[in-house]
Order: structure tokens, then C-alpha cells, then sequence
């Protein structure tokens, strides 16, 4: 291997580490002349870079500094965010990628990721051997069709996938050139960005039908080919196309849909947490749900598996689960019903959202909607006069598309109600009380499947799976949390998090038989030993 040196070294991005390069290695490296004289430690460069990020009018040209960081120097972006997690998440995640992705085109500075149109059909194989690194392990693709609460966003979608891959690194350790994010670019339907001269992406109404699975199929296989050992993770489809997708291929090759199945597992880790503080047994709770689309369904599939874990059978854990979406509730007269949604229409006349709470007395609401402030006065009122701790997620992202906001969800509840959202809030003080909303964040999960899929090498992941995350990450919060109303542990620890999530799911994926390489039996130590460390 040629070892870089001088200018050609300073703009590696995996290899640079600019102002802490020592004298010795200036020498050696032909690096004296083109460095300012200090030697700096990582931490007074961190020291430099936070000072930098203060200095940022928003939080958008703070994601640009960073992005920018990351091109320069990979280790120290990465070394950044895993000692600042907890302040720089919403920066390179929810909520700010929401806006980075409406932005995408205008923002776009430096190539990132990899880019398949319907001019590349037939040929996507061949350009897959453009992307430069050989061992990829973990793939997060979308089309850009249902970017979180937003709608179709196209090319400018590929925030998703890049945000997502840098979490991936951060919170599980998965190696940076082991990750490449996807974007199938089929053109959108969104008519201001077809009219938008600066727009990036395929300038074309969104590719359907047979055209666009095919498409998709032929990623798949060029995929099975060059990256066989790679999970590809869906993310941000269209309902219909995201359930396709996902009962298409994940009983046949490596892959999972967060949106369906990380957003399921995540609830259902704040549901496990929530019984702590209202001490009802799990197989006694009734759920309904504002919304039915993939994440809200995703959800009750997983809760359905949890209730009939508990012994119910099928039919009795699909009548604890109800749904109420634009029209009403979901019921079984209803003509538009889609095929996700049939198993949760129930015998009942059409009713709306607070006559629905007043009938079926649910004990928690999860919003997966995209519907601003959907959680009303009334609605949050209802909620507290029939349970004495009412639970409420309101999970739409980014923020401005949550249900209601922790200060609404606290105050209309009179400090009864038990929080989460999707989107980080602040703490809210109440009546002398401090409560701290937790936030329903899939990077609880998602990082620690894939961390477990890739190092076991599983063939597949099965939702079983998906319960265990969700049991495992309830198990970590601690009572500090629980008697703050935090149903999720803090984000500093994502990294052990991750690892404990991994452990358990490596040995449930060994008991399926789905872990096709063989893993010594401190898989914590062999977990931690893996792990990227951009230390330098």
C-alpha cells in the first residue's frame, strides 16, 4: 500500500489529522511547511470545532460545517459524534435533515453516495463497480418518495440514507467505507422541484408499476453480486411500495424496512418502559393508533407478535389494536381499506378520533401520522380522563409534523400524561415538576440489528428479532429516566446501547438459525473489538 504524503495526505479524508499530525510525522510525512506550528490533541481540535458550531446562525449551516468536516477529516467527524451525541443527533438527524433534505439541491456541495436512474436499467451492475470501496457491509437505499413527514423529495432524499449511514458508524461502530448510501432516483411527482432549475435529481414524473420494481430488483441482484454480504436497509418508500419491497425480499436476502419494522421495535420498547410507571400488565393495554400508513401499521404488526408472545391468539391481540386515520376509524365496512390495513379494521361504526378514545378507552396513543398538532386539547383531555397515566407518542417527524409537543402533552394532560416523540423536545417543567420527553429515535435500534446481521452474517432477519431489540433497549432504561417520565436511555451511551442490542439479537438470530458465522461466546468483547475508533 503507497503511503500518502504531503498535500495529498492533508486532503485524505481517512487519513488526515490536520493540526495533530506530531512533529515527527510532519518530518517524515512531508508535511513541514504546510501546517501552522501548534501541534493540537484531538480534544482541542473537538475544543475548536464545537467553538465553530456555536458560532452558526442555524442549525442547517451547522449540518454544512460538519458535512464539510467529515470531507476533511472523517476520524475527528466521527470522534466528534460520539462524544457529543446527545447534542449533535438533531443536527445530522431529526429534526434538521428534514430541512437539509428540502434543501438538498441548493446546499449540495461534494458528492456523497451513490445514484441509479431508469437511464442506468440495465447496466447497474456495471456502474455499481464505480463505487470505490470493496467491502461494503451495510447499504441504506430510499426513492425518495415518502421522506419522513415531507412528502416526495426525489434526489434531495439522499439526506435520509447519508444521515442514517452516519449513525450507523457513530452509534454501532460499522467501519465509514463499509457504508454506502443509495438513491433511487425514479423521478418525483413534486412539481416545484420539477419546475426548479437548480433541482439535481431525474427531471421526470416518478417512474410506476412493473418499470420501477424491476428497477429496484435490478439493484437488488447487482447488490447479491458485488455486495453479498451487505444488509440493505429500506428507507422512506411510499406505503404500498415499502411493504412490497419488504415481503418481496426479506425472507430471501439480508434486508429490513425501518420505517415498518426499526419504527416498531423503538415503540415497542417505550411501551415495555411505560408500564413501569403505570403498572398495567402489557397483555391488559389496549393501543390506538392516529395514522396507517407503514410505520403505524409496522408498529401493530409488532405489538400483535408481543400480545400473542403473551398468549393470545392472533385474532384476540388484532382486536387490542385500533386505527383511526383521515377518514375515521378503520372498520370493517370501510371500501378503501388497504391490504396492511384489513387485520386492524374492526366491527364498529365509523366514528372520529375522540369518539373512538371515549369508546375503545385506550391506554396509549401513538401518533405516526405527519398531521401538526393532530393530538388536540381535547384530544390529550380525553386521553387523561380515562387513564390515570395516559401515554401518548407522537411520533411524526421532523418536529413541526409531531402531533403535539411535550409542553401541550404535559399541560392539557395536568402532568399525568407519559411522553414520547419522534423529534427531540426539551425538558418541560410543570406544576414544581421537571418531565423529560423522551425521544422515540429508530437510532435506538437500527444501528444494533445491523450490527448484529453483518457480524453474525445473517442470511436473514426475521421480526422475532425485532421484539428482542425492542425488549433488550427496554431493559436499558434506568430508573432515573422512568421516574423523570423518560421512556429511552440517554443518547450518550448509544454505543452500549447498540452493543447490548447486538448480544441479544446475535443469540436470538443463533437460536433461528439464521447466523451463518460462527461468533465466540463474549460476544460483548468481540462486539467492542470491531467497533470503528476514530481515535488518533
Amino acid at each position: 500500500m503507497t503511503i500518502k504524503r504531503g498535500l495529498e495526505l492533508l486532503r485524505d479524508r481517512k487519513h488526515s489529522k490536520s493540526t495533530a499530525f506530531t512533529k515527527e510525522e510532519r518530518a517524515g510525512l512531508g508535511l513541514r511547511g504546510l501546517l501552522p506550528h501548534a501541534i493540537s490533541t484531538q480534544d482541542i481540535q473537538m475544543k475548536r470545532i464545537l467553538a465553530n458550531i456555536a458560532r452558526k446562525p442555524s442549525n442547517i449551516e451547522r449540518y454544512i460545517f460538519l458535512s464539510a468536516l467529515e470531507d476533511r477529516n472523517e476520524r475527528i467527524f466521527y470522534k466528534l459524534l460520539i462524544e457529543e451525541i446527545d447534542k449533535l443527533m438533531p443536527i445530522i438527524y431529526t429534526p434538521t435533515v428534514g430541512q437539509v433534505c428540502k434543501e438538498f439541491s441548493h446546499i449540495f456541495r461534494k458528492e456523497k453516495g451513490f445514484f441509479i436512474t431508469p437511464d442506468d436499467k440495465g447496466e447497474i451492475e456495471h456502474i455499481l463497480y464505480s463505487w470505490p470501496e470493496p467491502d461494503v457491509r451495510v447499504i441504506v437505499v430510499t426513492d425518495g418518495e415518502r421522506i419522513l413527514g415531507l412528502g416526495d423529495l426525489g434526489v434531495n432524499g439522499m439526506g435520509i440514507p447519508i444521515g442514517k449511514l452516519a449513525l450507523y458508524t457513530t452509534a454501532a461502530g460499522i467501519h465509514p467505507h463499509q457504508c454506502l448510501p443509495v438513491m433511487l432516483d425514479v423521478g418525483t411527482n413534486n412539481q416545484e422541484l420539477l419546475n426548479d432549475e437548480i433541482y439535481l435529481g431525474y427531471p421526470h414524473e416518478r417512474l410506476r408499476g412493473e418499470e420501477y420494481f424491476e428497477l429496484v430488483d435490478e439493484f437488488i441482484q447487482a447488490i447479491q453480486k458485488k455486495y453479498p454480504r451487505a444488509l440493505i436497509q429500506f428507507e422512506d418508500f411510499l406505503t404500498p411500495n415499502a411493504y412490497d419491497l419488504l415481503h418481496r425480499y426479506k425472507d430471501k436476502i439480508l434486508c429490513f424496512n425501518d420505517d415498518i419494522q426499526g419504527t416498531a421495535s423503538v415503540a415497542l420498547a417505550g411501551i415495555y418502559a411505560s408500564q413501569r410507571i403505570t403498572k398495567l400488565d402489557f397483555k391488559d393495554l389496549d393501543i390506538m393508533f392516529l395514522g396507517a400508513g407503514s410505520a403505524a401499521t409496522g408498529i401493530a404488526d409488532l405489538i400483535k407478535e408481543a400480545f400473542i408472545e403473551e398468549g393470545f391468539t392472533e385474532e384476540e391481540a388484532s382486536q387490542r389494536l385500533s386505527f383511526i386515520d383521515i377518514d375515521g376509524l378503520l372498520v370493517k365496512g370501510r371500501k378503501n381499506l388497504m391490504t396492511h390495513n384489513r387485520a386492524y379494521a374492526i366491527d364498529a361504526e365509523e366514528m372520529d378520533l375522540i369518539t373512538a378514545i371515549k369508546r375503545l378507552k385506550p391506554n396509549v396513543l401513538i401518533g405516526a401520522s405527519g398531521a401538526k398538532g393532530a393530538f388536540t386539547k381535547e384530544v390529550i383531555e380525553t386521553m387523561g380522563s380515562i387513564n390515570e397515566r395516559p401515554v401518548l407518542f407522537a411520533l411524526s417527524n421532523p418536529t413541526s409534523k409531531a402531533e403535539c409537543t411535550a409542553e401541550e402533552a404535559y399541560t392539557y394532560s395536568d402532568g399525568k400524561a407519559i411522553f414520547a416523540s419522534g423529534s427531540p423536545f426539551q425538558p418541560v417543567r410543570y406544576k414544581g415538576q421537571e418531565f423529560v420527553p423522551g425521544q422515540g429515535n429508530n437510532a435506538y435500534i437500527f444501528p444494533g440489528i445491523g450490527l448484529a446481521a453483518t457480524l453474525c452474517a445473517a442470511s436473514t432477519i426475521p421480526d422475532a428479532l425485532f421484539l428482542t431489540a425492542a425488549k433488550s433497549l427496554a431493559t436499558l432504561v434506568s430508573q432515573d429516566d422512568v421516574d423523570r417520565g423518560n421512556l429511552y436511555p440517554g443518547l450518550k451511551t448509544i454505543r452500549a446501547i447498540s452493543t447490548k442490542i447486538a448480544v441479544d439479537v446475535i443469540r436470538h438470530a443463533q437460536e433461528l438459525e439464521v447466523a451463518q458465522k460462527e461468533l465466540p461466546k463474549d460476544l460483548e468483547t468481540y462486539i467492542k473489538k470491531y467497533m470503528y475508533d476514530p481515535t488518533y
